[in-house]
């Protein structure tokens, strides 16, 4: 298999090869898949379920009921019903882990009228499909431009194209209220087209578009998430985190989805300390509050309340403790006393685990030279005696005299 035919489709997690024969084929790509979920029920099997999940471009997906008494498993490529029309997707879940997602959507399988899958797509299906997929990147193109021309304002961020190629769907984002009435008669009338437009916001816009976010990772919105819920700066503070907008904002210009993540932890965490309203009184000046670790439950206090050089820290029963004794009246010896501070010190480490950060600075090296001392020796009587030292020189060697100038008279 010539790796160089294959082109791999990101948006709908499938990857299409033209043999050399001429036929198209297209397979389903897992690894590729927005919003992807790991069916961990696969070997389990229970009874004969009819539906299925369908996934389409991005994050668009439903379930469909099987009517076409054909065997259709994960990774089949299937033409099913649309309001007008057919569409064309994938099957990528199925068996009784359907039945957990109706549970997810709040979808009661008796009531639910499911729309149908009519068939496996054939060969010409697929040629169909795929040159309606050809089209969508010059179609948002070119009603981007239609739309700055009308002078509307609105951003059109993606285009959607159905299986069978008569009915495309614009994804548009918009602050105010649009009137796209005479917009939808120019795009009909340049694209040939049936239009539906659908209004999304900037988190689902991500989501549709995806990237890579600051950690490293696939966007969570393109990823896992399917329910945006409201994001406020109150679980950004409660984290002490810094509220620099650069930092907090994601890649769709809104508060990070990821900041909700541990903020409910961050909540209870702060029920059990104390609430220090002013700087806490001892014999020799006030302590005020520069700092909290939250989830060790240490607080930081320093007589300078615009310095953080001479912190020392208490825990949140001490705190208490000082903060009763001074409703009372009662003030202790110091902040630096024992009784109070056992000794705490900022736990700062490296990431080589070593504390000293000078220890890549080149140090001097000491020269210890040995000097060629003269050993004592004591003689029979006692006496201390000097070793003469021995003349390593050669005894046949002699001394050249310097040679002399000699001057002439002229």
């Amino acid at each position: 298999m010539d790796k160089k035919n294959i082109i791999y489709d990101y948006q709908r997690g499938c990857t299409t090869e033209r043999k050399p024969q001429g036929e198209l084929v297209c397979k389903f790509s897992n690894g590729s898949c927005k919003l992807g979920v790991f069916n961990w029920m696969e070997d389990i099997k229970q009874g004969n379920s009819d539906l299925f999940e369908i996934r389409f471009k991005n994050t668009r997906k439903g379930i469909y009921r099987n009517t076409s008494n054909q065997i259709i498993k994960r990774g089949d490529i299937v033409v099913v019903e649309a309001n007008n029309g057919h569409d064309v997707g994938i099957v990528t879940l199925d068996g009784p882990v359907i039945d957990k997602q109706l549970v997810r959507r709040k979808i009661n399988k008796d009531e639910y009228e499911f729309k149908k899958i009519y068939r496996k797509a054939k060969t010409l299906d697929i040629e169909r499909w795929q040159e309606a997929i050809a089209r969508e990147h010059a179609t948002m193109i070119r009603s981007r431009q239609i739309a700055a021309a009308m002078g509307l304002n609105m951003k059109i961020g993606d285009v959607e194209f159905q299986g069978d190629g008569t009915k495309a769907i614009f994804y548009y984002i918009a602050d105010e209220r649009v009137d796209f009435r005479q917009l939808i008669k120019v795009f009909a009338e340049e694209f040939r087209i049936r239009i539906e437009m659908k209004q999304i916001g900037a988190r689902q816009e991500a989501g549709l578009i995806g990237g890579i976010g600051v950690c490293g990772q696939p966007l969570c919105c393109s990823r896992y998430m399917s329910d945006f819920k409201s994001i406020t700066t109150f679980a950004a503070k409660c984290q002490d985190l810094s509220l620099n907008p650069q930092r907090l904002a994601g890649q769709c210009g809104k508060l990070k989805c990821c900041i909700n993540y541990e903020a409910a932890v961050y909540v209870d965490a702060h029920k059990s300390l104390p609430q220090v309203h002013s700087p806490l009184e001892f014999e020799d000046g006030k302590a005020y509050l520069v700092k909290t670790d939250t989830l060790k439950g240490i607080m930081w206090f320093s007589y300078d309340p615009d310095s953080m050089a001479n912190m020392r820290p208490l825990e949140a029963e001490e705190v208490r403790n000082v903060i009763h004794l001074n409703r009372k009246g009662i003030r202790p010896a110091s902040l630096l006393q024992d009784n109070i501070n056992k000794d705490k010190q900022p736990e700062f480490m490296s990431a080589a685990g070593e504390e000293s950060i000078s220890r890549f600075d080149e140090k001097e090296k000491k020269k210890n030279r040995k000097r060629n001392t003269p050993k004592n020796t004591q003689d029979g009587e006692g006496n201390n005696e000097k070793k003469p030292r021995k003349n390593n020189k050669n005894k046949n060697f002699k001394r050249k005299d310097k040679p002399t100038e000699q001057t002439t008279d002229r």
